[in-house]
């Protein structure tokens, strides 16, 4: 462990104290609104989740309202935030709550871990903010400052550099262990900020900081990907029928995006010719069909580019799920992915 590790507890705490923002999971430390927070701060940021939270709460304020909601409603109310499979989990681990622990939130580090959706970070930010737990919880956030202040040129994109990162703050974890872990997040978010813009001179732990000194805080944290990322081509096809109906389908209950609702469409880049051979097998009888966009949307491992058009109908077919405009607004979840096409 670098030397200057131990030294950043009490000016991090200090500082923590005096600048925290007012959020309002803040509020309290009831576990399921830190909970709530905590899986939507995953992939998202602070000002986008804000609403969202708010939302929520209002239609599942506890564990039990969460265990019961409709998949369809539960998906609603997350539309927008994407990576959907966090919410299917946060359901599954509501039941487990209920089902195993009669509705009282588990309160250590240990029992946290084992929930669906839950893992380390998570577990260690509920244990130590809701329960006094003196145990890390590291996000990229944290391994970006702990790289910084200890000089260190190790991948953190690699689980060993979480690991051992974990391990070191072990050893130095406060009684104040949930002031702590939520002070290293929150000087990453406004202060040691990425891609070798951090604000030093306002940093309360510049002192004891290796990559401030050396003038290295544009090269670190060292972040090395490995992973190639995919390209998908896709026709999207926006129906409407003469009542003014959209057609739309639910996508399959596994993979990618698995349990929301789509617009129909096919791989690859279809000439106008081609979708409407296409509608025609899958028994539509399209009046017109017009191109109308093209959108890109961003996934973790893929990126899918997207061409739209827009066809009339004739005929209506079973294979399809035809809504109205209000009912996809209110009722059906349907990925942002499709909603840059509408």
């Amino acid at each position: 462990m670098n030397k200057n590790l131990p030294h950043i507890v009490e000016p991090l705490l200090t500082w923590f104290d005096c600048n925290k923002r007012e959020l309002p999971w803040r509020r309290d430390k009831e576990p399921y609104h830190v909970w709530i927070s905590e899986i939507m701060l995953q992939q998202t940021r602070i000002e986008a989740v804000m609403g969202y939270y708010a939302r929520f709460l209002d239609a599942l304020p506890d564990v039990e309202s969460l265990s019961k909601v409709d998949d369809d409603a539960l998906m609603k109310l997350w539309e927008g935030l994407g990576y959907y499979s966090r919410a299917r989990n946060l359901k599954k681990a509501a039941v487990a709550i209920m089902d195993e622990y009669g509705g009282a939130f588990p309160q250590t580090y240990a029992e946290l871990v084992k929930l669906p959706g839950i893992g380390e970070y998570t577990a260690g930010a509920i244990a130590s903010i809701c329960f006094d737990e003196k145990v890390p919880a590291v996000d990229g956030n944290v391994l970006r400052v702990i790289a910084r202040v200890q000089g260190s040129k190790e991948n953190v994109l690699l689980p060993q550099t979480k690991k051992t990162v974990t391990e070191q703050l072990k050893k130095i974890m406060p009684q104040r262990a949930g002031a702590f872990n939520e002070g290293l997040m929150e000087l990453g978010e406004l202060v040691c900020l990425p891609n070798g813009t951090p604000l030093c001179d306002s940093c309360p732990l510049n002192e004891h900081c290796t990559a401030y000194k050396k003038g290295l805080t544009e090269q670190l944290p060292v972040r090395v990907k490995k992973m190639k990322r995919r390209r998908a081509d896709k026709s999207v096809l926006y129906l409407t029928s003469s009542d003014g109906r959209i057609a739309i389908e639910k996508r399959p209950d596994t993979g990618l995006l698995s349990g929301m609702y789509q617009l129909p469409n096919v791989e690859g880049f279809r000439t106008e010719e081609e979708l409407r051979d296409i509608l025609q097998e899958w028994g539509v009888e399209p009046i017109d069909i017009t191109f109308t966009k093209k959108a890109k949307h961003v996934f973790t491992h893929i990126d899918w580019y997207m061409k739209a058009y827009h066809a009339n109908v004739k005929k209506h077919h079973d294979h399809f799920i035809w809504v109205t405009a209000d009912e996809l607004k209110d009722s059906y979840p349907l990925p942002t992915a499709f909603q840059k096409l509408l």
